[in-house]
């Protein structure tokens, strides 16, 4: 192959990668725990947290930070997940730069 046509399918590629990259930053993800609902963008940045426990907040204060740290766990996972599956075949052929 000569070097125009390797340019070529490499900035192919970057577009292919962009566009991914667009989507998945553009996509809303949701982590949760008993407690909690928590929304991210694909770009991690939280748009909302919900807590739907009724009982008393005041005593229960402690295990409710926990089950916020739980949901933004899960949502971030979520997010790493969706790169993985998006744009891992990339990195395979970039030979792991990427």
């Amino acid at each position: 192959m000569n070097m125009q046509g390797i340019m070529a399918q490499a900035q192919k590629m970057q577009r292919e990668i962009t566009k991914k990259q667009e989507k998945i930053y553009n996509s809303s993800f949701i982590g949760e725990s008993e407690w909690v609902k928590v929304t991210m963008t694909g770009k991690k940045a939280i748009t909302k947290i919900e807590i739907t426990y009724t009982g008393d907040l005041n005593e229960d204060r402690d295990v409710l930070c926990d089950m916020i740290t739980i949901a933004m766990n899960d949502a971030i996972k979520k997010i790493e997940k969706e790169i993985e599956r998006e744009l891992g075949a990339y990195s395979q052929q970039l030979g792991g730069l990427f």
